[in-house]
């Protein structure tokens, strides 16, 4: 993650927290696909404000309402853009990248929390932070992290940042049939992206079985196939 032009703070495909409970298991009569079921599953592949035509100008008027700032840029936050959470959708092949920094020297020094982004992310813009790059990126909207959704009991295993109770329901989760240790989960607390931030994470081949809590505010995934709540 995050290897655009500098490291990721973030933890980092390959790399398991310490402490963090391998979730592998044995494996499973259902079979494995990378292929997401649009239809019913919560993969959050659209694009906000696109991918859809509307009825009228009012609901497209509406959508382009929903975007708090582009995808490509440098914002200094609390003029170009406001602390609080944002997501950007729908962005493929991991050339999304996003950072957050201390200062606009371009050091590395500066650097508080970035990530490479397939899929969706969801990013929480503090008030101490003075600047947001953002490149390659589907636009981000903000996002009202008290407001409820309609969860879903599978996920695309590629779709980057689900919100618990939201985008996917609490549950036990499977995926099977990853190779080669590509498949990495995450549970997290907030959408910081330290390393406080994360509850467990792991690398997973064959086999992987975690249960996201209630109490978890997101769920990550990349490299692995379909998720399908098993309890």
């Amino acid at each position: 993650m995050g290897m655009k032009g500098k490291i990721a703070l973030g933890a980092v495909v390959g790399i398991v927290v310490i402490g963090a409970v391998s979730a592998n298991s044995g494996d499973d009569s259902d079979g494995g696909s990378k292929s997401s079921d649009k239809g019913s599953s919560s993969s959050a592949q659209a694009k906000p404000g696109g991918g859809k035509e509307k009825g009228s100008a009012d609901a497209a008027e509406a959508a382009e309402e929903k975007v708090a700032f582009e995808g490509d840029g440098q914002f200094q936050v609390g003029s170009d853009v406001k602390p609080g959470t944002y997501r950007t959708s729908g962005n493929e092949d991991g050339m999304c990248y996003w950072e957050r920094a201390k200062d606009a020297s371009g050091e590395m020094d500066s650097l508080l929390a970035n990530d490479n982004v397939t899929g969706t992310s969801y990013v929480t813009i503090k008030a101490t932070d003075k600047i947001f790059k953002s490149s390659d990126c589907n636009d981000w909207e903000a996002v009202d992290t008290k407001a409820k959704g309609s969860p879903a009991s599978k996920m695309a295993g590629d779709g980057g940042m689900f919100r618990v109770g939201a985008d996917i329901a609490p549950g036990t989760y499977k995926s099977i049939g990853n190779e080669d240790d590509m498949c990495y989960w995450e549970r997290t607390k907030d959408a910081e992206h330290g390393l406080d931030s994360i509850i467990a994470n792991d690398n997973v081949s064959g086999s992987a079985v975690v249960t996201i809590s209630a109490k978890d505010t997101y769920f990550k995934t990349s490299g692995c196939t379909d998720w399908k709540k098993t309890g």
